[in-house]
C-alpha cells in the first residue's frame, strides 16, 4: 500500500484543480455567459432595447472589475480558499435573484453581484490553481489548463437547459431558466465546499505584494482588447443565431460547441502555454480566437456557425489561461495573486465597455453583423499587441 507523503500538501492535484474549476464553472460559465441564452426572451418580454440588454452585461462587468480591484484585499483578509468558496456562493445567490424579479434595477444588482463574486472566486481560484500546479512542475501547464476549462462545463450545461426550457414553456419563461440554473449551481457547489483546498496560510503574504504595471503595459492593453472583443460575441451570438432562423436545437448546439471545445483546451494548447517567450503564447491563442469570432461575418450557414463556435471556444478559454501562465513564468509565487488580479482588472475594464458599446452600435445600425465585425477587429488587435510583450528579465 502506498501512503500519502505528508510533505506533499496536494497529493491529488488534478482532482483538486478540477473541483476548484467549479468556481469559474458557476461564476462564469453559468453566472455570466448563460445570460446570452435568455437575453432574447428577456428583451422581448421586458421590452428592452439592445442597449439595455447590453447594459446588463456591462453592469456585470463593472462588478467583475470591482471584484478584481478588491481581490487582493479579500484574499489577504479571508484567504484563497474562503474567497473562492464564498464568492461562488454569492454567484449562486445572484442567479436566484434573477429568477425572482423582472425589475430592471433588481436585475442590475443581481448582475453586479454575480460579476463581483465571480472575480473574487476567479482571482483566488487562479492563484490557488497555480500554486497546486506548481507542485508538479513537469505537468504544471496542463494542470493549470484544467482550471480554465471549467467555464466550458457551465456553458454546455446551460446550453442544454436554457433553449429547451424556453421552447417548452414558451415566451416569457426566462425566469424558469434562471431557477433551473440556480438548482444546477447548488449541486455543483457542494464538492467545492467539501474539498480540502487549503492554501490560505501559504498565500496570505502574497496578497501584500505589489505588481508593477509599466513592464507589462502593452500586454495589459492587449488583454483589455480581448475583454472588450470577446464579450460582444458571447453576449449577442445567440441573438444572431436566432435572427438567422436558428431554433432551440440550433442555439443549444452552437452554445454547446463553445463549451465542449473548452474540454480539449488543455491538450490543444499545452505546448503553446509552455512558451516562456513573453506574450507569444497569448498572441497565437488570441489570434485563433479572432478568427473564430470573424467567421459569422460571412453568413448564417450551420457549418460556418459550428466552425466559429469550435474555433472561438477552444481559444477563448486558453487566452485566459495564457495570462496566468505568463504570470507564473515571469513572477515569483509571492506575486501571483497580484499579477493575476492586474490581468483581471485589464480584462474587466475591457468587458465593462464592450457590451453597452456593441449594443449601442446595434441599435444605431439595426444589424448585429456590424457589432460582430468590431468584436473580431478588437480581438485581432489584442493579438497583435501581445506579440510585442517581451519576457521579463527576472522572476525573483
Amino acid at each position: 500500500m502506498k501512503f500519502p507523503d505528508p510533505a506533499d500538501p496536494y497529493p491529488h492535484p488534478a482532482r483538486l484543480i478540477l473541483i476548484l474549476s467549479l468556481a469559474p464553472t458557476i461564476g462564469l460559465g453559468i453566472g455570466r455567459f448563460a445570460y446570452a441564452l435568455v437575453l432574447p426572451d428577456m428583451r422581448d418580454s421586458l421590452s428592452w432595447s439592445y442597449s439595455a440588454a447590453g447594459f446588463m452585461n456591462t453592469i456585470n462587468a463593472v462588478g467583475y472589475l470591482a471584484g478584481a480591484l478588491t481581490a487582493s484585499s479579500l484574499i489577504k483578509r479571508f484567504g484563497l480558499a474562503r474567497s473562492v468558496v464564498w464568492g461562488t456562493a454569492a454567484c449562486v445567490a445572484s442567479l436566484a435573484l434573477c429568477a425572482l424579479t423582472g425589475n430592471f434595477v433588481a436585475l442590475s444588482f443581481a448582475r453586479l453581484l454575480a460579476g463581483f463574486a465571480a472575480a473574487a472566486g476567479f482571482v483566488g481560484g487562479g492563484a490557488l490553481a497555480a500554486t497546486i500546479a506548481q507542485t508538479r512542475p513537469t505537468r504544471a501547464n496542463f494542470l493549470l489548463s484544467l482550471f480554465y476549462a471549467g467555464p466550458g462545463v457551465g456553458i454546455v450545461a446551460s446550453g442544454l437547459i436554457a433553449p429547451y426550457t424556453l421552447q417548452a414553456f414558451g415566451p416569457g419563461s426566462w425566469w424558469i431558466v434562471w431557477w433551473a440554473l440556480t438548482a444546477l449551481s447548488l449541486v455543483m457547489i457542494v464538492p467545492l465546499w467539501l474539498a480540502p483546498l487549503g492554501g490560505d496560510t501559504v498565500m496570505n503574504q502574497s496578497a501584500r505584494m505589489k505588481f508593477s504595471v509599466p513592464p507589462v503595459l502593452i500586454y495589459l492593453v492587449g488583454y483589455f482588447l480581448f475583454g472588450a472583443g470577446y464579450i460582444a460575441y458571447m453576449t449577442f451570438m445567440i441573438a444572431y443565431v436566432r435572427d438567422g432562423g436558428g431554433g432551440a436545437s440550433a442555439q443549444a448546439t452552437f452554445w454547446g460547441l463553445i463549451g465542449v471545445s473548452a474540454f480539449v483546451t488543455p491538450w490543444v494548447w499545452r505546448r503553446v502555454l509552455a512558451l516562456d517567450r513573453g506574450g507569444l503564447a497569448t498572441t497565437i491563442i488570441l489570434g485563433t480566437n479572432a478568427i473564430g469570432a470573424a467567421l459569422p461575418i460571412f453568413g448564417h450557414s450551420p457549418l460556418l456557425l459550428a466552425t466559429s463556435a469550435l474555433v472561438f471556444g477552444v481559444a477563448f478559454f486558453a487566452v485566459v489561461g495564457s495570462t496566468t501562465a505568463f504570470v507564473r513564468l515571469n513572477y515569483p509565487p509571492a506575486e501571483w495573486p497580484a499579477g493575476i488580479a492586474a490581468m483581471t482588472i485589464a480584462f474587466g475594464i475591457g468587458q465593462t465597455l464592450g457590451p453597452i458599446a456593441v449594443g449601442a452600435i446595434t441599435d444605431a445600425v439595426g444589424n448585429l453583423s456590424y457589432a460582430l465585425n468590431v468584436s473580431a477587429a478588437l480581438l485581432a488587435l489584442g493579438a497583435l499587441l501581445s506579440a510585442f510583450q517581451r519576457k521579463l528579465p527576472c522572476k525573483s
